[in-house]
């Protein structure tokens, strides 16, 4: 099953057909949000989509507010503001932008505000990189954002209508990002199908479930607070992330139902039958399902595994679609310095599994580092480095980087 088959449309409501990139895709989406507030500062390869929206706000196809600030500690700054007014927050930001906001990534978590934010990713610098991998979102993912990872640009657009209906559930009151891949995806044009406002709002109706700043009912967010309580201010956080994984499972379902299209957790290519997987996300997706039917041409029965939803890790989806494969590649386009096993995706799967008798042969695979090319080629290079896993009953302890001159 190629990544096209499995979100073809099943025909609800219609929507119109358009060629643009994830940037715009993700624009698009938040102008059919209906967003209140959209706050913005520029960094390759993300400022295409606030240039966007403002086209959008320029034409008067979009009503919000638009606040063109300093950095991007500014633009969280904002987005946080409005989000506690009880505003449809919407922004944007990539690579050394999204390392900049880290600080005020745990606020908007830790005040339970229900911001939306895509992330074209980038590599980190130095040296100074504007091309892609996962650095930067890596970076954010103890941050306390539900954080989910989009293969296609229609995806991307899906995604992002989906993660208001997430955020804003009252059993979850948490931000989240949207991210794809810097230039592969931002840069990239596909056909897109992108739906009326009016339709878009049945299903992310404009209701502020969440606590906010009201004059005529005063509260205090964001205070002080002592070791007598932050503990529990935290665990609460704990369990919203735990909701998160059924109600992100509610609104893929909804979604299917009203537009035609919805993705799962996580995506399962050919896995019914595979003794060797690999697993990964975003841009990758697309080559390695193409590499595991070449891969099946030479008698291997393999498979991919597709992490759409990175935080929460929904454990349960992972375990049930992997439960007859012997060997699984974790592919990471980041690397954990000084970990034991450098991928920190790996690293997810492998405490996933650590208590359990049945699991499998774990290799952990570091590929695309600063936008280094991976190929077809590659990808059956790794299965094949899977079946020898199967065959010789031993993973190796350490990370294998793929395409690295040593």
């Amino acid at each position: 099953m190629t990544v096209a088959s499995r979100i073809q449309s099943m025909g609800r409501v219609k929507g119109k057909i358009l060629a643009i990139s994830s940037n715009y895709a993700a624009a698009y989406a938040a102008k059919d949000s209906d967003v209140d507030v959209v706050s913005a500062y520029p960094i390759t390869p993300q400022t295409h989509v606030v240039e966007k929206i403002g086209e959008f706000l320029a034409d008067g196809e979009m009503d919000a507010e638009m606040i063109h600030v300093e950095s991007e500690h500014s633009a969280l700054s904002a987005a946080i503001g409005a989000s506690a007014m009880g505003a449809r927050a919407f922004t944007a930001t990539a690579s050394q932008g999204l390392a900049l906001m880290h600080e005020i990534l745990h606020i908007a978590s830790g005040m339970r505000l229900p911001i939306v934010m895509t992330i074209a990713t980038r590599a980190l610098s130095a040296p100074i990189s504007i091309w892609n991998d996962y650095s930067d979102i890596m970076n954010a993912r103890d941050s306390g954002w539900i954080i989910m990872f989009a293969s296609s640009a229609q995806m991307v657009y899906d995604s992002v209508i989906q993660a208001y209906r997430i955020a804003e559930d009252p059993r979850v009151h948490l931000p989240v990002m949207v991210a794809y891949d810097g230039y592969i995806m931002s840069h990239t044009v596909e056909p897109v199908e992108v739906f009326d406002k009016d339709d878009v709002l049945k299903y992310i109706p404009k209701n502020p479930t969440w606590i906010r700043l009201d004059p005529d009912n005063p509260v205090t967010m964001g205070t002080i607070t002592g070791p007598d309580w932050y503990y529990e201010f935290k665990y609460q956080q704990v369990m919203a992330m735990k909701n998160a994984l059924q109600v992100a499972k509610e609104a893929d379902e909804k979604y299917g139902e009203m537009f035609g299209r919805k993705y799962g957790l996580v995506g399962r290519y050919m896995l019914e039958d595979a003794d060797i997987a690999l697993v990964t996300m975003g841009a990758f997706v697309n080559t390695a399902v193409k590499a595991a039917m070449e891969a099946r041409e030479k008698g291997l029965k393999a498979g991919v595994l597709e992490l759409r939803l990175y935080r929460p890790f929904p454990l349960d989806e992972i375990l049930q679609a992997l439960s007859n494969v012997q060997a699984v590649g974790i592919i990471d386009k980041a690397i954990s310095f000084g970990a034991p096993v450098a991928g920190p995706v790996f690293n997810e799967f492998a405490g996933a599994y650590y208590s359990r008798d049945d699991k499998p042969l774990l290799v952990s695979f570091i590929a695309g580092i600063g936008q280094r090319a991976v190929f077809v080629n590659d990808f059956l290079k790794m299965f094949e480095k899977l079946d020898e896993v199967v065959k010789t009953g031993r993973a190796p302890q350490e990370s294998i980087y793929i395409g690295v001159r040593k």
